[in-house]
């Protein structure tokens, strides 16, 4: 737990202030100048409250390109443990896989986004995750800016009654629809860079009808 300054003010740790400081810098409005960090979380399950992340996977996206080469991956050691979730990611809770406490690996994610734009499929889940995480080591919680891309896939349908929009797309979906390979699907890692292909393919449609800059993509 850390330290508190007179009436609750919490004195938070010097990874968390260099995270916070990244913000006083001048974010670009455009898409061509811009920085975007795709990322995905595994988890226990579904319950905000209960479940635990068991890795968490990210890749950076600059000019159109994914840096795949500067990726982010990390397996995170957690006591709860949801069988059913496992079947699905495969991540044992005493497989080989090395793994860092959910502490360091918090450090180690906010020390690689900074300020950047996050970028998920079904962001909210991944982003009350990382925020519930936070929260049990007494930190606040991100100050990214996000983009959905199952929501962001919603801007380029046209508006017509002849289609009805769905409430989410799921990932899978969106997959086949964009032609998208599915290898390595249900890993963070792996998701991470599905969705980060998504992205580019729904940027190419929304150029299309306009001269796109962030504050257009934002949820």
């Amino acid at each position: 737990m850390f330290k508190f300054f007179k009436k609750n003010t919490p004195i938070l740790p010097d990874f968390w202030t260099l995270y916070a400081n990244t913000f006083k810098t001048t974010m670009p409005e455009d898409l061509e100048s811009t920085t975007f960090i795709v990322l995905d979380t595994e988890t226990t399950g579904f319950d905000y409250t209960d479940d635990r992340m068991l890795s968490i996977g990210a890749v950076a996206v600059y000019q159109q390109t994914i840096a795949v080469n500067k990726g982010f991956e990390i397996y995170i050691k957690q006591e709860v443990y949801g069988k059913e979730a496992a079947k699905i990611h495969g991540i044992l809770k005493h497989g080989t896989i090395p793994k860092v406490s959910e502490l360091d690996a918090l450090k180690m994610l906010l020390s690689y986004i900074g300020n950047k734009t996050i970028i998920a499929h079904h962001a909210i889940f991944d982003i009350q995750m990382i925020n519930k995480a936070l929260a049990r080591h007494h930190l606040p919680a991100l100050k990214n800016k996000h983009i959905d891309t199952s929501q962001l896939y919603k801007k380029t349908l046209l508006k017509s009654n002849l289609i009805t929009k769905k409430e989410h797309y799921s990932l899978d979906e969106l997959a086949d629809k964009f032609n998208i390979s599915k290898k390595d699907r249900h890993t963070a890692m792996g998701d991470a860079y599905i969705t980060a292909i998504l992205f580019l393919k729904i940027l190419s449609k929304l150029k299309e009808k306009k001269n796109l800059r962030i504050k257009d993509l934002l949820d």
